[in-house]
């Protein structure tokens, strides 16, 4: 049998990031929390935490994480159908997913949120280019994701949400600035563009389907979608923007397309892990009907 308050330890450090803070989420010394993880530690025979700031899990460890995390969400599912399990009310389950940043700025956000305001969870979001939230999957970080991989990480289902439209934009001022004589691989080289960080590739892949090539581009690094917009709107770069995002600025012309008509659709994927949860199924339907009703048709 595995040893689930020590389980509890582990998924407590790697949440909070250190022995310290798992104590007091515990309501235990952190002495104890120090002790438990070695004795799990030494039976399955090998390190389970990298103690660093913050603690890292192991790959051993990722995987015991994730399977305390499917066990709270079956748990708490029991304790809904019997009640007397749980005398003091049902508690609420961590429910760690990852998404990329422009869809919890949009359409994944409200659909969160009211799945959340009637289901017992604490969400735990994560936030990352979604060429890469699917390696949280692989990780046993999160067990949900909205990914642009529509291949089923290991354990997981994956069901195609639809396309998110992206579209190459500036304020006029920038435009009649930079782009004068036209969009093209000379002008573009010199006009600052805005990324999101540096696993944003989106800007360098309207420009090949542009230009037909590679453009070294100048660029603003921006980690956040509304800043992206604001700093467009203000004349700081050009750059692909949610079409749901910047319609109101492109309606009252405060942006304009650098090219009219050459949108760059990225698809979009709802992975989960493979656990009996209605928990789980709950917020996929969330999920997909929200992006159902935002996204371009899969």
């Amino acid at each position: 049998m595995l040893d689930y308050p020590a389980l509890a330890a582990l998924a407590a450090v790697i949440r909070e990031g250190s022995f310290e803070r798992a104590a007091l989420a515990l309501h235990v010394t952190p002495s104890a929390v120090s002790q438990r993880i070695r004795l799990l530690e030494e039976r399955v025979g090998c390190a389970l935490v990298v103690r660093d700031q913050p603690c890292r899990p192991t790959d051993t460890g990722r995987r015991l994480c994730q399977h305390v995390d499917r066990v709270r969400l079956l748990e708490q599912e029991l304790q809904g159908a019997l009640p007397a399990l749980a005398p003091e009310g049902i508690a609420r389950v961590a429910l760690p997913i990852a998404v990329n940043a422009d869809s919890l700025a949009t359409w994944f956000a409200p659909a969160l949120a009211a799945f959340a305001a009637d289901a017992p969870v604490l969400v735990e979001v994560a936030v990352d280019d979604q060429d890469h939230t699917a390696g949280w999957l692989r990780s046993g970080t999160v067990l949900a994701a909205v990914t642009g991989h529509a291949h089923p990480a290991t354990g997981c289902n994956s069901r195609p949400l639809g396309a998110m439209r992206y579209l190459a934009a500036a304020s006029p001022a920038f435009v009649a600035r930079h782009f004068a004589g036209g969009v093209g691989a000379g002008s573009l080289a010199q006009a600052p563009s805005l990324v999101f960080n540096t696993k944003d590739d989106l800007q360098a892949r309207w420009v090949r389907r542009r230009c037909h090539r590679h453009v070294d581009l100048p660029r603003h690094t921006l980690p956040s979608s509304q800043a992206f917009v604001t700093a467009a709107v203000a004349g700081m770069g050009w750059g692909l923007q949610p079409q749901v995002l910047i319609a109101s600025h492109l309606a009252d012309g405060s942006l304009v397309e650098l090219v009219p008509d050459t949108p760059l659709d990225v698809p979009l994927y709802w992975q989960h892990a493979r656990a009996a949860s209605a928990l789980l199924d709950g917020l996929s339907r969330a999920v997909v009907a929200a992006a159902g009703r935002v996204l371009a048709p899969p």
